[in-house]
């Protein structure tokens, strides 16, 4: 496990002045999981002043109030994921204690049928508590395994996919997010499934030049009834969020299969995420950080940023780890521009989220230019892959 910098040696450092372009990446690492420790702990102040109960979840924060959601919302897992992450990072009593607490109610979501999320809830949580038995009063396993369950009961097989809502006005709703959640399947449940549905999703969701729509809603027998990008600018316009799910989600089953000796799988995935990583690297502004959607040049999205981080970081891996290799210079960048003053919260700011200017859902109006879990949770999350040591 490795050792935090000394929380007051990192902020006495900041107030040193160093430049950003002389801090190094570790330096770096060790400045922002400073600043996630305090934040952490004053989110958790800000959540309990609210709700003794701690059964809410942080979901944004507008103007001076902190907006909170309950387990159900498809983010409750990020949190106690952050606080995970700090303490694996700090070794801290507190920390620990505050991610137990914030994990355990996320057990209930198994008896919730209703959407997929549940591979984003429980593998940023109880994924996270799992590698920690020492602070594991439940067997994290077995949620994950009834989590597993409970996704599996979604596959549709004649049409190849997992359902991922129950409501709206379609027919078998599959979006580009789904894709996040078939880790839950690859370590706990039915692989066959996250394959299935992976391979159809690379057939039916992406345009010719690699980029994918949000949704495409299948008939009973697999046929596709139709297909539009929800939460884009336009149908065929590329969202940038969604662009960032499909480049990690690929990278991800990409990187699975090849620890399982499946290289043909593999290799499939691994080719619909470097067609879309080509055009993005074409196409992200110099810092790295995307508009909402590809098409706009209104609002930046911080969290598609630390979730195109992290899908480029697996992507370098996956091609070498070569020094010199686009992606990784681009993760290095965005990591670098996130962790700058225009998108890092100061301690004990920002309702205890990291990082400010992320979107949610434009055409639907709502958590615009706004701190977002996920933001925050992806953007650690890039920092613990990228190397050690680098000057990057």
């Amino acid at each position: 496990m490795r050792r935090l910098i000394v929380f007051w040696a990192a902020l006495a450092a900041m107030a040193c002045g160093r430049t950003q372009e002389a801090e190094t990446m570790e330096q770096l690492r060790g400045r922002v999981f400073a600043i996630a420790q305090v934040q952490a702990v004053y989110m958790d102040s800000l959540l309990t002043a609210t709700t003794p109960a701690d059964r809410r979840c942080p979901r944004t924060f507008q103007g001076d109030t902190l907006v909170t959601s309950d387990i159900g919302w498809w983010c409750s897992g990020f949190y106690p994921g952050i606080l995970w992450m700090v303490y694996e990072e700090t070794d801290d009593p507190q920390i620990r204690e505050l991610a137990v607490r914030h994990t355990l109610p996320l057990a209930g979501l198994l008896d919730r049928e209703t959407d997929h999320d549940i591979g984003f809830q429980l593998m940023s949580s109880f994924g996270k508590m799992v590698r920690f038995p020492e602070a594991d009063p439940v067997g994290a396993d077995s949620v994950l395994t009834g989590g597993a369950c409970v996704l599996a009961a979604r596959f549709i097989p004649e049409a190849g996919v997992i359902r991922s809502w129950n409501w709206g006005p379609w027919n078998i709703p599959v979006i580009i997010d789904n894709m996040m959640n078939l880790e839950l399947l690859l370590e706990y449940g039915d692989r066959e499934i996250a394959e299935k549905h992976a391979l159809t999703t690379a057939v039916n969701h992406f345009r010719d030049d690699g980029t994918c729509v949000h949704l495409v809603d299948y008939a009973d027998d697999g046929s596709i009834l139709g297909s539009q990008t929800v939460q884009g600018y336009a149908d065929d316009s590329a969202w940038a969020r969604g662009q960032a799910w499909a480049l990690y989600g690929f990278a991800l089953m990409a990187q699975k299969e090849w620890e399982a000796g499946n290289d043909t799988l593999a290799q499939r995935y691994f080719k619909v995420a470097a067609k879309l990583e080509d055009w993005l690297l074409a196409r992200l502004p110099e810092d790295g950080i995307p508009y909402w959607d590809f098409s706009q040049t209104d609002y930046k999205d911080a969290s598609a940023g630390a979730i195109l981080a992290c899908g480029l970081l697996r992507m370098w891996e996956l091609d070498g780890c070569e020094p010199d290799d686009p992606s990784f210079r681009m993760a290095g960048r965005i990591l670098r521009t996130l962790a700058s003053p225009e998108y890092l919260a100061e301690p004990r700011t920002n309702g205890g989220f990291l990082l400010k200017h992320s979107v949610g859902n434009m055409p639907g109006g709502t958590e615009i230019d706004v701190p977002l879990t996920y933001a925050d949770y992806y953007f650690l999350e890039a920092l613990t892959l990228f190397p050690e040591v680098s000057s990057l």
